[in-house]
Formats: C-alpha cells, sequence, structure tokens
C-alpha cells in the first residue's frame, strides 16, 4: 500500500488531544482573575480568539498583556500543563501508529511546548513525534511563520506535496498556505459555526471524524 502523503504535519491541542476545555481555558481564564480582575472571556470567546488572530494576538493585542504579564500568564499554564495529561481523541493513536507502521514521517507543530507533547505521545502512542517544533522556540519560528514546515521539508527531503498539515485553527492553515503545503481542518473539537463554515471554506480537506482523516491518509 502506497501511502497518499509521506509526512504528516500535526497540530496537538483540539487536533490530536482534547486540551482546551481541560488546560488551556482554565489556565487562562485563572490568570485573567489575578492579571485583569474586571475581564472575563467565555469559552467559545476564548477559541475564537484562538482562531483568529491567534492566541499571541489575544495575549499581546487584545489582552494587551506586558511581558511580565505574559510571563506570569505562562506560568500559570505551566502549572496545568504540568497536572494534567490530555486524553487523545478517539481513533487518532491508532491512526497515527499505523501511519508509521507504513513508514509514514509524524512530526508535530503546536504551541504547546515540547516537552509535554514529547509525554502526551509517549503514555498514549507508546513513542514520540519524528520532529516536533512547539511554543519554547522563539516568537518568529513558531506557527503560524513558516519555518517549522521549511525545517521538515528539509530534514526529510520532502516535496511539498508530500506532506499534509492537520489543524483545528486558522494560524495552522496559514502556515501551511504559506509553505504550498496541503491542508486539513481537523473538524472534530469545534462547535462554533463560524469556525467551521471558514474551515471548510478555506481547506483543501475538512474532516468532521478522525475516522474520515484515518481514511484519507491510509488510503482506505
Amino acid at each position: 500500500m502506497t501511502l497518499k502523503y509521506k509526512c504528516l504535519i500535526l497540530d496537538h491541542d483540539d487536533t490530536a488531544v482534547k486540551s482546551t476545555p481541560e488546560i488551556h481555558y482554565p489556565s487562562f481564564v485563572e490568570a485573567l482573575k489575578k492579571l485583569r480582575p474586571n475581564r472575563s472571556i467565555t469559552l467559545d470567546e476564548f477559541v475564537g480568539y484562538c482562531f483568529n488572530p491567534g492566541f499571541f494576538s489575544l495575549c499581546k493585542d487584545i489582552i494587551k498583556f506586558t511581558d511580565i504579564e505574559l510571563q506570569h500568564q505562562q506560568e500559570v499554564w505551566k502549572k496545568y500543563t504540568e497536572s494534567t495529561v490530555p486524553d487523545f481523541y478517539e481513533m487518532f493513536p491508532e491512526t497515527i501508529q499505523e501511519f508509521k507502521k507504513q513508514g509514514g514521517i509524524v512530526t508535530v507543530v503546536s504551541h504547546s511546548e515540547r516537552s509535554r507533547i514529547e509525554r502526551d505521545y509517549s503514555i498514549h502512542c507508546g513513542y514520540s513525534p519524528d520532529e516536533i517544533f512547539g511554543w519554547e522556540l522563539p516568537e518568529h519560528q513558531r506557527k503560524p511563520h513558516p519555518y517549522p514546515i521549511k525545517q521538515i521539508l528539509e530534514r526529510f527531503n520532502l516535496q511539498e506535496n508530500e506532506a499534509l498539515m492537520l489543524d483545528d485553527l486558522k494560524p495552522g492553515m496559514e502556515m501551511a498556505k504559506s509553505c504550498n503545503v496541503d491542508f486539513a481542518a481537523a473538524g472534530w473539537s469545534h462547535s462554533i459555526p463560524e469556525i467551521k463554515e471558514r474551515m471548510k471554506m478555506e481547506s483543501k480537506y475538512y474532516f468532521e471524524t478522525v475516522e474520515q482523516f484515518n481514511q484519507l491518509i491510509l488510503c482506505k
């Protein structure tokens, strides 16, 4: 069997693992209570801002955290990520394991830290991805900047059409488009109609379920 793509470039949060409701949103709310006690944000608003303009812009441009406040927000977030191991979406580990078994390359580009991604994959999948680009990188090397994809293509000697980016939000889609890499939207974590419609309209593939993703990459 020949794989449709040689390499997967996977987002982590809300694409592979169920992390926003359990980790990212509650940690942001806790930080906000201290730093902006008169400001509140709902889960849907948080997800919407992470979609557009992105989490970093939410912190810097919308909430207008100072560098010191950003550091505090990161410390609260790390406390949550250290204490909680999110579950993978059903069928996701098996899909990636089969892809690797057939000779595929599995990489992750995420706004989570590398150590957390390695932990989650080790616990739930029994291995670490072939390459990881996480939040620990300087801002200009993080998603949506093209640096991670360009590094992946170069390291594994891949053509642009041999890789597929899977993400649930706009920053991943923008990064893939800037590198001429096919983009698939992970729609299984979203209930916000505006995000669903935007991703359906602008993505090469849109998956409502992990099973649909499985069928594409394993050529079933």
